[in-house]
């Protein structure tokens, strides 16, 4: 059954009550997605005789005005796998999904996971990430303990930050959202990337409510560094992260990290999920530091063929083609870049 507004208390509850799921599971982000950026969420809900969930599935399908469509589970986040009571369940949310793809003429369907032991789901299938992971730090019942437990060198960075007169505002206010916004498409345009639009994130806010926690480091009242984090029970993930790097002398990027595990300890979360990195690069090393661990990655594609040979007319990171394109970005003043950053980016699953 694909579920409905009203089903939304329900679809929560099982969502919580599952071990595996993470804040992107929770049916505020279909709502952000179809509040922000008008693509139709198709959440898959298994149902057993007296009607009660014993599965879910959310997707969206995001559909370009020029191109092909994709289902995704989920856009704009690491995963959004299939959550049930069993194994058979998993592969029938799976198969009904591929199933939905072809009804909607989506392209291909996008399946987000970290399972690195999955069933064969008798569908033909590309793997199309095998080096990227997420980065999940265990937390003990105090911050006190957490910091303590730090190598003394991330403990001098920390204190470095607040010494050099950083200061930290926390919560999920509107006026967050707009500090975290300036930090963010100031970061974005640096990086050469389309950002999301403030809507997206204000949307966020709205339906995350006290879900969403915001962390804004600033210097002299100026915003230098915010971060966005969305709990689910007592797991905290942290999808967007941003500071200024004209400010790195300052360290700002360890008070806001700090902020955020200080702030979340304390109010009971257990894991915090740094976000995707890929393995040994710069992210990667700056998230192992803290303690985080690695977990595997394992996004599907259905269908597609397997192939172990690289497609040669793909965009790929280090491409001339987009390598030409951020260069370009960078250069664009940031109102541009906002523009047309906001326009581009829901089109984009990643």
């Amino acid at each position: 059954a694909l579920a409905q507004d009203k089903d939304a208390g329900r679809w929560d509850e099982y969502v919580i009550g599952s071990p595996d799921a993470s804040p992107y599971h929770l049916f505020a982000w279909k709502q952000a997605i179809e509040s922000a950026y008008k693509q139709k969420g198709y959440y898959l809900m298994a149902l057993d005789d007296h009607d009660r969930i014993i599965g879910i599935l959310p997707s969206i399908l995001v559909a370009p005005p020029f191109g092909s469509a994709t289902l995704c589970s989920l856009p704009y986040c690491d995963r959004g796998e299939a959550l049930a009571d069993s194994e058979d369940v998993v592969e029938q949310l799976i198969s009904k999904a591929s199933l939905l793809r072809q009804e909607l003429g989506a392209r291909c369907y996008e399946y987000r996971s970290t399972r690195s032991a999955k069933p064969d789901h008798g569908l033909p299938t590309a793997c199309c990430t095998h080096q990227k992971v997420r980065m999940i730090l265990e937390l003990p019942a105090t911050s006190e303990l957490l910091f303590s437990g730090f190598k003394s060198k991330l403990r001098s960075q920390i204190r470095k930050a607040q010494k050099n007169g950083l200061t930290v505002t926390i919560g999920n206010q509107e006026s967050l959202v707009s500090d975290f916004y300036h930090v963010f498409t100031i970061n974005m345009r640096d990086l050469g990337s389309p950002v999301h639009s403030k809507q997206w994130f204000e949307s966020i806010r709205r339906y995350y409510a006290d879900n969403c926690i915001i962390s804004v480091i600033s210097f002299n009242s100026l915003p230098i560094g915010a971060a966005l984090v969305l709990v689910n029970g007592d797991t905290a993930t942290v999808p967007w992260a941003s500071t200024l790097r004209q400010y790195n002398r300052l360290a700002p990027n360890m008070l806001l990290y700090w902020s955020l595990l200080e702030y979340v300890t304390d109010n009971g979360c257990r894991t915090f999920d740094f976000g995707r990195s890929s393995m040994g690069e710069g992210t990667y090393k700056f998230k192992q530091q803290w303690g985080a661990k690695p977990v595997e990655l394992d996004w599907m594609t259905y269908p597609q063929a397997v192939s172990n040979e690289p497609d040669d007319g793909a965009v790929t990171k280090n491409s001339p083609l987009r390598q030409a394109a951020e260069q370009i970005w960078r250069k664009l003043p940031l109102p541009v870049t906002i523009e047309l950053g906001s326009r581009i980016r829901k089109y984009i699953t990643l």
